[in-house]
Order: C-alpha cells, then sequence, then structure tokens
C-alpha cells in the first residue's frame, strides 16, 4: 500500500485544519497517510523548515495561514515542487471580503483570543465538571442550559464536555429505575431537558467493557439483558411522560448528538424569548 505524506500548517494551534483533514480522510477507506504537522507559523524563518520537510517527503499540502506573504511564499515552494497544495480558508475569506465589502484582518490566532467567549467555554468545562452524574443536584442547576437524563453509559457525560466546549452550560442526571426522579429537579424552568437513549444490546457492550476496565468481571443485573430491556423501557415511559426530546445514541457520535442537542437549544432559547411564538407553534402542531 503506498503511503501518503499530508503537510498541515497552521498560523494558530491548527484545529480548524485538524478537523477538516479528519473529516475528509474518514471517506477515503485504507489509505494510509503520514501527517506532518506545523502548528504557529507566523514569521519566514518559521516557514522554512517546513519547505526543506516538503522537499524531502513531497505531498500534499493543506495551509490555514492569513498571512499572504507566507501563503505566497508556500504555494510557490510547492508549484516549484509540483506538489498540490490548498489554503483551507482562504475561498472562505475571499468570499466573505466579497459579501461583506471588506478585507479581513488577516491576523492569525484571533478565534483563540482570550476574550469573553473563551472565558464562558472554560466556566462552561468546569460547570460540566462539577454537575456530572447529579453531583450538585441540589444546587445550580438553574444555571445549566442543558440537563441530560438517561441511564447509565448512554454517554452522558461526554455529551456534556463536548457542548461545553461549545460554550453550553450542560449538566447530566442520571435515571435510575426504581428511584424517584430528584422533584426539585423538576421544577426548574429555565433549562432544556434532553434524554439520551440507546438500545439495550449496545448498554450492554458498553457497560461490560467499563467494568472490565475496572477488574470487574461478575456477571450482574447491571449486564442482565431483560434487566437492562426493562431499564430503558421504563426510562423512555418517563421521557414521554416528560414530553422531553429523546435522542437516541446507539449509532450516533458524541459530535452528532451534540449538534442535535445545539439544533433543540436554539429553538429553546427562541421559545423562552418569544412565548407567544412558543404558544403558537404548539397550537399549529397541535
Amino acid at each position: 500500500m503506498t503511503k501518503f505524506h499530508l503537510h498541515l500548517i497552521s498560523d494558530s494551534t491548527g484545529g480548524t485544519l485538524n478537523s477538516v483533514v479528519k473529516a475528509c480522510l474518514a471517506q477515503f477507506e485504507g489509505v494510509e497517510n503520514e501527517q506532518h504537522f506545523w502548528p504557529l507559523i507566523r514569521a519566514p524563518r518559521q516557514l522554512t523548515p517546513v519547505l526543506e520537510a516538503i522537499r524531502q517527503n513531497p505531498g500534499l499540502v493543506l495551509y490555514t495561514l492569513v498571512d499572504d506573504g507566507l501563503a505566497k511564499t508556500l504555494e510557490k515552494h510547492c508549484r516549484a515542487l509540483g506538489v498540490p497544495s490548498l489554503s483551507i480558508l482562504h475561498p472562505v475569506l475571499d468570499l466573505m471580503s466579497v459579501s461583506f465589502g471588506m478585507q479581513s484582518r488577516a491576523e492569525p490566532g484571533l478565534q483563540h483570543q482570550l476574550n469573553e467567549e473563551y472565558f464562558a467555554r472554560m466556566d462552561a468545562v468546569d460547570y460540566a465538571l462539577h454537575h456530572d452524574d447529579g453531583q450538585k443536584s441540589d444546587r445550580d442547576l438553574e444555571k445549566a442550559d442543558v440537563i441530560l437524563v438517561g441511564v447509565s453509559r448512554t454517554s452522558k457525560t461526554p455529551t456534556c464536555i463536548y457542548l461545553a466546549n461549545r460554550g453550553v452550560k450542560a449538566a447530566n442526571v442520571p435515571y435510575v429505575p426504581g428511584v424517584p426522579f430528584p422533584a426539585r429537579v423538576l421544577e426548574l424552568a429555565k433549562p432544556m431537558f434532553v434524554a439520551l437513549t440507546a438500545a439495550p444490546d449496545r448498554l450492554i457492550d458498553i457497560r461490560r467493557n467499563r467494568l472490565r476496565q475496572l477488574g470487574e468481571r461478575r456477571e450482574t443485573d447491571y449486564l442482565e439483558p431483560a434487566h437492562v430491556e426493562e431499564e430503558v423501557a421504563e426510562a423512555r415511559k418517563f421521557y414521554n411522560r416528560m414530553g422531553w426530546p429523546v435522542i437516541d445514541v446507539t449509532r450516533r457520535s458524541v459530535e452528532e448528538t451534540a449538534a442535535e442537542i445545539l439544533s433543540l437549544l436554539d429553538h429553546h432559547r427562541e421559545n423562552l424569548h418569544n412565548p407567544d411564538t412558543a404558544e403558537k407553534t404548539e397550537k399549529e402542531t397541535a
């Protein structure tokens, strides 16, 4: 199998570039690639070793460099070597410049500045960690944007952390079969409740793997198929009774689950700010 070299060059942390490349590579099965990652390239002297590395290991060059001079130097070098190169940002920046009627600031790393949005994300992460799995359920939950509810191993925690990185304060409260759900939590008006569920066989696999990681190999009701099926069914009836949206995470990644929650949250916030519109929507749905 041929190994392909990928040179990923960024003037910032490279998060945007990595996300795009990861999403694209997922569409090509069996492609072996060696990635050369070059973050924080903001000056000609920093670009020099990158150009040499491309010469030694020719391959596709993808970059996010907002500085025109650096971008042109890189493109010229790639053309001379016959190496394909592509800017991930420039097509979008050019389109925006035409649409907005103004030039971009061409300053690297602006999306990572220590601004209010950054600190809001950090605050949301701290909140998610301190309100995981029903912790501190008797206080501060009214500050949550979203409260996730689900039986054990329905990806509540990783989904909360992902949402927190998007600036959303997310808490999660487990649904425990046979145990009354905390009444005080149900009284909260501001947070949006979202229930997560999964196929019993999927839950059993995840739970068994988790127990093995903890060194526990005994078979318990926690893994017994009939018990888990009953657990999922009981929880589903409760969610339906509460009128909460339910997301089946059986075949969803955390990112996909979070994307649907963010969409639901947008509608929830619109309804909070425009109760007349929400009432009209409910009547039309009915």
